[in-house]
């Protein structure tokens, strides 16, 4: 044993808390409920690191468990991969490949033209992913595009699914869960009713980012809960035809499949996978950039609002940490030397460890500071008029029509 190990054993460190020394942390990628993540540089390279605060899953050890063994049975191309696992006196890591390449519709974005027959080859990846985690009886239920990643930089990389805070593993194909899961307007009506659900959630928020993908809003756009879930009950799918003249039948059919308001008439992976539009075949050549390019435009407002959320988690976050001699969690006010500034995981510069950050970061201290408020203050400014314009444009076309 050499002397780092025994300095840990006096510490009452676990003996797993060894692997800690091998990962230099840089910047930090999100922040939920039980912890943060975090990028680090280790023995295989670049990697994210979640990192589990213990008092905050208390009386649930059982749940980061059931993740662990979870991600660890799980190997497909298109979900993103375990790597390792330690923990120390207050904290669990969790270790897993990092995803570089950005999040899908900003790589959209990036590209020159995406295509109907492009969604429809993005769509079979994803479903290859959650065909994959349901023959293994795994529930993802957080199937939303920040959560669909691509691998690395490179044109021909692969879309991996991401996020595996809240998957379940079903003890048995008809275990059903109870328990609210899931993101505002992706989440199944039984989700949002909380009553009994398993694998059909993931096919309805597939069904959700298929339509958003297709036509650059979402079939559901209720801005409160009750709302939400009479719409989605009701599931009245409208295909307007200023937004989906140009689409296939084929298309529009796969989504109907998928958008049933009861899961036992919703359609299941192997179905969903047999349907002639993934063949690419029936799709058009209609180009969907114009309208992926105003949903991220409308998304901004989000992250901006997301970005003060993070700040405030992380915050709260480092109050709660044990440990003020080796902390984890970053100060919150180095968030916007921290972040990219989209808010968004698409990592294209290296970071140096804590200490060298801590320096650069401490000399231009801004973050959450005027600079960052005012920022998210004229976006919102931004989004209300885009917004306004947007109502006036569709009362107009409803007028007309």
């Amino acid at each position: 044993m050499n002397f780092s190990n025994m300095l840990s054993r006096l510490h009452g460190q676990p003996e797993s808390y060894d692997k800690k020394s091998k990962y230099r942390f840089g910047k930090t990628l999100g922040a939920g409920t039980y912890g943060i993540v975090r990028e680090a540089e280790g023995p295989t390279g670049r990697v994210a690191i979640k990192i589990i605060l213990k008092k905050n899953v208390k009386g649930n050890e059982q749940m980061v468990m059931d993740e662990l063994e979870m991600l660890q049975r799980l190997r497909h191309p298109h979900i993103v991969k375990f790597i390792d696992w330690f923990e120390s006196r207050d904290k669990y890591y969790i270790v897993t490949e990092l995803a570089t390449g950005g999040e899908l519709f900003d790589r959209i974005c990036e590209q020159g033209k995406f295509t109907e027959k492009d969604a429809s080859q993005t769509i079979r990846q994803v479903l290859d992913a959650v065909d994959y985690l349901h023959s293994k009886n795994v529930v993802h239920r957080d199937l939303k595009p920040e959560n669909l990643l691509y691998l690395t930089r490179a044109p021909d990389s692969d879309l991996v699914l991401a996020d595996f805070g809240i998957a379940k593993m079903l003890d048995n194909k008809d275990e059903v869960l109870t328990t609210m899961a899931g993101s505002f307007g992706y989440a199944a009506p039984e989700v949002m009713l909380k009553q009994g659900h398993g694998k059909p959630v993931d096919m309805w928020s597939l069904g959700v980012i298929t339509y958003t993908l297709l036509c650059g809003y979402s079939p559901f756009r209720s801005e409160n809960l009750q709302d939400l879930i009479d719409e989605c009950s009701n599931a009245q799918v409208t295909f307007h035809e200023r937004y989906w003249k140009d689409v296939s039948n084929d298309a529009k059919d796969f989504i109907l499949k998928l958008l049933q308001p009861i899961p036992e008439n919703r359609w299941t992976s192997q179905q969903a996978l047999a349907h002639p539009w993934l063949s690419g075949e029936t799709a058009t050549d209609h180009n969907l950039l114009p309208e992926i390019k105003a949903y991220m435009a409308r998304a901004r407002l989000r992250r901006g609002i997301e970005l003060v959320k993070l700040a405030n988690r992380i915050q709260a976050l480092k109050m709660e940490e044990d440990d003020p001699e080796n902390p984890d969690v970053p100060d919150p006010s180095t968030l916007a030397a921290d972040q990219p500034q989209e808010a968004s995981p698409s990592l294209n510069s290296t970071h140096g460890n804590d200490d060298t950050k801590s320096k650069s970061a401490s000399s231009g201290k801004r973050s959450l500071s005027k600079a960052a408020k005012s920022a998210i203050f004229r976006e919102v400014v931004l989004a209300k008029v885009r917004e306004m314009k947007e109502e006036e444009e569709k009362k107009r076309i409803t007028g007309e029509a």
